[in-house]
């Protein structure tokens, strides 16, 4: 309880200072907010790590437009495409998906927020691979292969982490547990050097509720 309160607490200064910064229209200011984003995604991945560890936990499911999701998702980080100069390229995927909104929304911002942190160049696409699977793929580092198996493990970070030292290895622990949650399957394949592609299977049966 203590820690989701500092969590809440600290996203307060937080959005002080985006607000400061927004009326300060120049290049060092946008540098300063993207670098706040930061901050307030690691803020919300330690209280998303308290709660999926609680005895209960908010899920509300219900059905949403998986292209207005997806896009909430996308403008929220269209900040840090710019900043990268990467470029995006979106596909609509024309379908409906019954889940939980906040966490959904979580777990596709975090696997965007790994595809941006490891591109340096070029582009990352989101579509449809197939009719019920949505792929999310990039073309930065990739992933070693021997790493590959490990990589929802909680605390694993592989060589990637070596070379960046702030990585946690918490991030992907907690998609695969959000997939658990939410009935998504998710696998990742990758290339190094060519990049990493990471798949949501929605495959969804008949939901009766009680």
């Amino acid at each position: 309880d203590t820690f989701s309160l500092w969590t809440h607490q600290i996203k307060v200064p937080i959005s002080a200072m985006k607000l400061l910064l927004q009326d300060r229209p120049d290049a060092a200011s946008a540098t300063l907010l993207c670098e706040l984003f930061k901050v307030e995604q690691y803020a919300d991945m330690a209280l998303n790590y308290a709660r999926m560890n609680a005895s209960s936990t908010d899920y509300v499911l219900r059905t949403c437009d998986l292209d207005a999701l997806l896009r909430k998702v996308l403008r929220r980080f269209a900040p840090l495409f710019i900043q990268k100069k990467l470029s995006l390229c979106y596909e609509p995927v024309s379908c409906s998906l019954l889940t939980d909104e906040k966490w959904f929304s979580f777990l596709v911002g975090q696997l965007l927020s790994n595809a941006l942190k490891y591109t340096p160049s070029g582009e990352i696409r989101i579509f449809m691979s197939d009719a019920d699977t949505l792929c999310i793929s990039d073309t930065g580092i990739g992933i070693a292969p021997e790493d590959l198996p490990r990589v929802f493990e909680k605390g694993y970070t592989g060589y990637n982490g070596r070379i960046d030292r702030q990585a946690s290895g918490i991030g992907l622990y907690l998609c695969r547990r959000i997939c658990e949650k939410l009935s998504v399957g998710i696998r990742i394949t990758s290339l190094v050097g060519k990049g990493t592609s990471v798949f949501l299977q929605l495959e969804q049966y008949e939901f009766h509720p009680e």
